[in-house]
């Protein structure tokens, strides 16, 4: 993968690690983690955090709470996901709600892409 790094988002990616939501955490541990590719978790690419991130497969996965669902957040969504298809990676998108009441459907979603 080329250099998409930007130092300076370092430290709030490393918060975020350390602060995970509740269905990131479960989508991490419950899941992802067991995988036998690799997966990042809160990588910087470019100019953005992603939630998920398997460069075997440039692929991102997005975690998305309340916020992604107002005007502000789903203009905000569009960019970064136009940002990363340009990169060439392809992105997952999830509720917080799919992982909450469908967590078997949000898995074998992924392992198909996969």
């Amino acid at each position: 993968m080329r250099h998409l790094g930007n130092s300076s988002l370092r430290p709030y990616a490393q918060k975020l690690r350390r602060e995970m939501t509740k269905e990131e955490r479960h989508l991490w541990y419950d899941f992802l983690k067991t995988l036998p590719v690799t997966f990042n978790r809160q990588k910087v690419i470019g100019k953005y955090i992603a939630d998920f991130f398997c460069a075997s497969a440039n692929l991102v996965i997005e975690l998305d709470g309340s916020q992604h669902y107002d005007a502000q957040g789903i203009e905000t969504d569009k960019a970064r996901d136009r940002y990363f298809a340009e990169h060439g990676f392809r992105i997952l998108r999830y509720s917080n709600t799919d992982v909450n009441r469908n967590f078997a459907g949000v898995c074998e979603d992924i392992l198909k892409y996969l």
